[in-house]
């Protein structure tokens, strides 16, 4: 075996910037938890002393862990005052409490990483790992992750993209959203649309509690409810709506659960699957985002789908292509498009 020295430093070069990653995701991760990006917002330019003393932590830590956050490009730091501070786009990402709270992304793969052993043994036999069984980091950060793309599209873009549902919306409807989670759409939904009544449905209680809680807490208990239940077998019926957010392709039956959600539909009903964004072939999502999504479904999607019969794993990246075939065969009739953005493809689907 020849080893070219040019490509073979490559891809060294490229293990580097991993193993440094893995460790800007713990650091990220700390840097949350602690309020640390909070605390240099607040007190900019800043010493490592003047942070540590914001965040109420010890300041030797708090040095090694701002150059980490300078080497890896999120915090900025200025030699000739030795101090370091945040540009608006790293204040937005990392540090703003109504930005994107990126940060929290990164509890999603450390608290996939507690269970290796377990999903290492999945490999082995080729049974699942349910989404249960994961460390509850991860409905944390899933929740963190996904919501500000909720903020940010959910109301002004995907909603105006269904034929007619604003104007039912407006009126008063009757949603179910299934898979809901700790709520975050559940509740954008309901706070948009005071006419209509929203209920969430997930399987897993814990998180049912928490959108309780945060629906009392918004205020708006009055017209959103949240029960456990699976999306094969939510109740409810001639629902003008029902959603179903970045959750179809982890369930172990999809096709089973969209024909109930087609059962459960009014005539004039629509679905609203918003799945992530993907290329229908393999070599069109070798990106960072396919990257993403990838890493996460091995380890999450996949493991759950795996978990009850039939198994079927459509995986985070299953495309436009095989989730059009799979709600026709569930018998929808209309099924398109309605818009995308770089992390999600959008589908209308209609009885």
């Amino acid at each position: 075996m020849t080893v070219d020295e040019a490509k073979l430093n490559d891809l060294l070069g490229r293990f580097v910037v991993d193993v440094g990653a893995s460790f800007q995701a713990l650091g990220a991760a700390l840097g949350d938890r602690l309020g640390l990006y909070r605390a240099l917002l607040a007190v900019m330019p800043a010493t490592p002393a003047d942070v540590a003393r914001e965040a109420g932590v010890d300041e030797r830590y708090v040095r090694e862990w701002l150059s980490t956050q300078a080497a890896g490009g999120y915090v900025t730091y200025d030699p000739a005052s030795e101090r370091f501070s945040l540009t608006e786009e790293q204040a937005f990402v990392l540090a703003d409490p109504g930005g994107m709270q990126a940060a929290a992304a990164f509890l999603i793969p450390l608290a996939a990483g507690t269970n290796i052993d377990r999903i290492a043994e999945a490999f082995h036999t080729g049974e699942g790992f349910p989404w249960h069984a994961q460390d509850p980091r991860l409905f944390e950060g899933t929740e963190r992750f996904f919501r500000p793309g909720y903020v940010a599209n959910l109301v002004s873009s995907w909603i105006p993209a269904l034929d007619g549902v604003e104007d039912t919306l407006r009126a008063g409807a009757r949603v179910a959203d299934v898979g809901c989670g700790h709520g975050s759409s559940t509740l954008l939904l309901a706070e948009a649309y005071p006419a209509s009544r929203v209920v969430g449905f997930d399987y897993h209680a814990p998180s049912v509690e928490q959108a309780r809680t945060r629906a009392a807490d918004a205020g708006l208990a009055d017209r959103v409810s949240f029960e456990v239940a699976d999306a094969a077998g939510f109740p409810g019926e001639q629902y003008d709506l029902v959603t179903v957010f970045d959750a179809l392709h982890d369930m172990p039956d999809p096709l089973t659960a969209a024909r109930h959600v087609r059962e459960a539909l009014a005539d004039d009903g629509a679905l609203l699957l918003v799945e992530p964004y993907a290329n229908d072939r393999l070599e069109d999502n070798l990106n960072p985002v396919g990257r993403l999504f990838y890493g996460a479904s091995t380890v999450i999607c996949v493991a759950h789908s795996k978990s009850e019969e039939p198994g079927t794993a459509l995986g985070a990246q299953a495309g436009e292509a095989r989730l059009t075939e799979l709600l026709r065969e569930a018998g929808f009739s209309r099924i398109r498009r309605a818009t995308e953005t770089p992390f999600n493809l959008v589908l209308e689907a209609r009885p």
